[in-house]
Formats: structure tokens, sequence, C-alpha cells
């Protein structure tokens, strides 16, 4: 798989990220997809050629090695970063549909028919829902891909000789495996990176949260406020989309004696 092409697309994601996506970004990129690249590979490329057992019975290696290693680490990492990565991607597209649906619209409606979204990269709206999601999703494929990581090699360690008893082995041999020790290394510190980007991604998460929440409590008391002071005429700004609501008033005609009414125009930009 080509890792440059893959990174290549990922790295737009920065401009729409926050402070903490742009961290947990880096961290991907340097502390997993260039270990796993530079090392992890050619550590465990040689893990089944190397893996002996003391016997000389056709097959035993093969089925010694199949019960101990049911899925190889490096596969299992290479399927955890393109799923954890997956989620940003779909961030990028939603901006690119954002774009292209403000490009089609200008070209309808002209210059002066106003806009559909003031910043279509602006975490509002359907964006910060897929903002949202994606976080949740990345936390809940990273902490999926630990257990997996546990059940598989209990306390994620490699032992240096394993005791094997499956057919077609003639009893219970002693089976090696090479590297144990540096092969545990790298384990650790591939999980560790896993629980700090698991961190950021929940720090981000309570980060958007309670910045949406603080904004629609400003937007509830400035409505309120605004209100007040001007019956006839409000203002407000949705705070779960992109776009700007206006609530004006036109000049009121001569109100009826039995039938008082009040009109007013809203413009949605």
């Amino acid at each position: 798989m080509n890792w440059g092409i893959f990174e290549g697309i990922l790295s737009g994601v920065n401009k729409y990220s926050t402070a903490f996506g742009r961290i947990w970004l880096s961290l991907v990129f340097i502390f997993r997809l260039l270990v796993y690249l530079v090392t992890a590979e050619r550590v465990w490329s040689d893990d089944h050629k190397d893996f002996d057992c003391n016997t000389r019975q056709p097959g035993c290696s093969n089925v010694c090695f199949d019960q101990f290693f049911p899925v190889s680490h490096v596969r299992l990492w290479a399927l955890q970063l393109i799923l954890v990565t997956c989620p940003s991607l779909l961030v990028v597209m939603h901006v690119a549909y954002r774009e292209a649906r403000e490009k089609k619209y200008r070209e309808t409606a002209g210059e002066g028919g106003g806009r559909l979204y003031l910043n279509p990269g602006k975490k509002r709206g359907g964006l910060w829902w897929t903002y949202v999601c994606s976080l949740v999703f990345k936390a809940g494929v990273d902490a999926a891909f630990l257990y997996v990581f546990h059940s598989f090699y209990p306390k994620y360690t490699l032992p240096p000789v394993v005791k094997c008893h499956a057919a077609p082995c003639p009893n219970t041999v002693d089976c090696f495996i090479s590297k144990p020790s540096e092969k545990n290394i790298f384990t650790f510190f591939m999980v560790a990176t896993a629980v700090v980007c698991i961190l950021l991604n929940l720090v981000e998460l309570a980060y958007l949260v309670n910045k949406r929440c603080r904004e629609c409590l400003a937007a509830r008391r400035a409505r309120a406020t605004h209100k007040g002071h001007h019956p006839d005429c409000v203002t407000s700004k949705d705070l779960l989309s992109d776009d700007l609501i206006y609530l004006g008033s036109d000049p009121h005609p001569p109100l009826l004696p039995d039938h008082p009414q009040d009109y007013a125009k809203k413009t949605i930009l």
C-alpha cells in the first residue's frame, strides 16, 4: 500500500481540525505510521520463518504458529491505522461537498444572491456532527483494537518459548519465537500511542461539546436581551448550522381595531 498518498490526503484535515486534532494527527503520522513503516514491518518480517519447534514432524510448526499467531501484529496495525483515519477523510469529503454546494448556489443565484455558508470549513451544522462522530469512532476503533490485541496476546507480551500440542505434533513440543524482547518493546510503544490518541480524542470531544454549550447559552441570553429591547425585531443565529437567519419587520400597516396583526419577514442567507 502506498502510505505516502494516504498521508497526503489526510494532511488536508489539519485546516479543519482543532489544536487537539492537529496534535492527534501528528501523533498518528510520526509515532504510529512512521514507526510502523520503518521498524515494525521489518521486525515482524521473519516471524514465521524463524518460528522453530523442536520437532521434525511435517506441518507441526505451521499449526503451532497459526495457533499462537492467529493474526499478525503488522496486519492488525495496518487495519487499525486505516480504520482510525477514515473518519478524517469523511470530514474532508463533507467540506468538499459544502464547497461544491456553495459554488453551485453562487452560479445559480449570482453574486447578489447571498451565500449558503459563511465558511464551508467551519464546524457548524452537519459538519459539526460529522466531526464529533468521527472523534467517537476513532476512539472506539482504537479501544476495540486494544481489546483484540489483549485477547490474542495477553498483557500484550510474547513469551520466548511456547508449548504446543496441536495435531499433527506427536506430543507437546516447545516452539521458540524470534526476537520476542524487541517485538514486545514495539508492541508496548504502539499500545501506548493508541492510548494517548484515545485520550486526545476524548479531550477534543469534551472541548467541542463544552464550546457548543457555551455558545448556545450565550446566544439564548443575547436573543432574550435583544427581544426585550426590540419586541418587533428578533435576530438569531442557528448554532447548529452555518446558515444565518434574520428575523426583521416590515413597516407596520395600520392595525385594524378588531384584528390587530404583526407582520414579520424571514430571510435566510
